[in-house]
């Protein structure tokens, strides 16, 4: 999945606490959880459990459609279910979550904000029972510290951006981990299109929000 967006002042690098001391975020996280993301990228297994235990990730969740990489075998879904969890890690699928959605029944007006039809898609896709289904069961497995985990090496290109906003918008901080000593507080609307946020939770992104 892949998209554009302002990376400007992206990255932190204070290390992996980014909260304020009054228990809220940059982005206005209230204290009602807490998440991590991660894109694997080109990296090893070890690069990998390395930058988790930087950020004392206890269980990692997959979000990927396609669990399987013909570049980087290490990211296969038998693999990780065999590396992660030698490595103290808790390894969780959570199907719902996927990318790669098409043709969703949903007007294409409602998230028109979105010019790339991957983003536009998951956006439809994320207005959907599967998708809240989904969101309910990683709220439920981050009693632990979790991180997200889908290929694409920066949030803004990926769509656990969009979980992400779905996150933020319900009170929850969400930390972007982007390599060794590196992360990115995630905020509503910094990257892409602009959501709308109704009073009773649904987002969408409509063309006159549109950055």
């Amino acid at each position: 999945m892949g998209g554009a967006g302002d990376t400007s002042g992206a990255i932190d690098t204070g290390g992996a606490d980014g909260a304020g001391a009054d228990g809220t975020d940059e982005a206005g996280g209230t204290g009602a959880g807490r998440l991590w993301t991660l894109g694997h990228s080109t990296r090893t297994a070890d690069e990998t459990v390395a930058l988790l235990r930087e950020f004392d990730i206890a269980r990692l969740v997959d979000v990927r459609t396609i669990r399987g990489s013909r570049h980087n075998p290490q990211f296969g879904a038998g693999e990780m279910a065999a590396w992660l969890p030698a490595a103290g890690i808790d390894y969780r699928w959570i199907e719902q979550l996927g990318g790669r959605r098409r043709n969703q029944q949903v007007d294409p007006e409602v998230n028109a904000g979105w010019s790339h039809p991957s983003f536009h898609s998951y956006a439809d896709y994320a207005l959907g029972d599967e998708f809240a289904a989904g969101l309910a069961e990683l709220m439920a497995l981050a009693d632990v510290p979790c991180a997200i985990m889908c290929a694409e090496a920066v949030p803004w290109r990926c769509h656990r951006s969009l979980i992400a906003t779905a996150l933020v918008a319900r009170g929850w901080q969400v930390t972007h981990i982007l390599g060794p000593g590196q992360q990115a507080m995630h905020k509503i609307g910094q990257w892409g299109a602009q959501p709308l946020i109704e009073p009773d939770g649904r987002i969408s992104y409509p063309a006159q929000m549109l950055c």
